[in-house]
């Protein structure tokens, strides 16, 4: 999701100066000299500058190991493992990564890569409210509603290191009554489709119920991968 935003923002524009002809005139009676712009050098920064955002497009398609022995563009290379330890959740390798990439950065580049930092690491740390504010101080979309739902929720199931024992306890005491939620619906279910055959003793149907939610989450799973991976690829590069 914010790995290819990093990407994108962290290329940098090389301006170049618009050349034109210069002319200087003599006394009358003289001939006048007229002095050509240099296209060639125009023309070669052009051609770094294509190829230097041509080789930042292509460390998005690199390793981590790769993008940890990246020194041309080493800024770069730090934000982008630092977006991608944020989408894993992991806030403390996604904090030094970005440290590294800001020491790493020349000083013009430094502010936009605190914003990535700060776009990722509320990402990274389950804060719904404040990613949705850094990502539009980066300038990308801000995520969906859906999106921050699901984050919020993920929040409460699995929070971060820092939230404390209790936000722990509470997490695990949410996914079990969720686990329970889904073998019941999954028993009521089986016993409704088996009831005009006899019905099922309680241990068989909670067996089959179980399968049942673990059918459903694993159908609902493969439908959300699917439509990440589709929105990934219209994402605009």
């Amino acid at each position: 999701m914010f790995a290819a935003a990093i990407a994108h923002t962290a290329r940098i524009s090389l301006a170049g100066g618009h050349g034109g002809a210069t002319r200087a005139h003599l006394r009358p009676g003289d001939q006048s000299l007229e002095w050509l712009p240099m296209a060639p050098k125009q023309r070669q920064v052009r051609i770094e500058q294509r190829g230097g955002l041509e080789a930042i497009q292509a460390l998005e398609r690199r390793s981590d190991e790769e993008l940890e022995a990246e020194t041309k563009f080493k800024a770069a290379a730090l934000a982008i493992l630092g977006a991608r330890a944020a989408e894993r959740f992991d806030a403390d390798k996604a904090r030094s990564y970005f440290q590294r990439a800001i020491a790493a950065a020349r000083p013009q580049e430094r502010m936009q890569l605190r914003r990535m930092a700060d776009a990722s690491l509320a990402l990274a740390e389950r804060r719904a409210g404040d990613l949705k504010d850094a990502v539009e101080r980066l300038g990308q979309t801000p995520p969906s509603g859906r999106q921050i739902f699901a984050l919020r929720v993920i929040g409460l199931l699995v929070p971060p290191a820092s939230a404390g024992i209790l936000a722990r306890l509470r997490g695990i005491l949410l996914i079990l009554a969720i686990v329970i939620a889904l073998v019941a619906l999954g028993l009521g279910l089986v016993e409704l489709i088996a009831l005009p055959f006899g019905g099922l003793g309680l241990a068989p149907g909670v067996l089959l119920g179980l399968f049942v939610a673990i059918a459903a989450v694993a159908v609902v799973a493969a439908i959300g991968r699917r439509r990440r991976k589709r929105a990934a690829e219209s994402a605009p590069k």
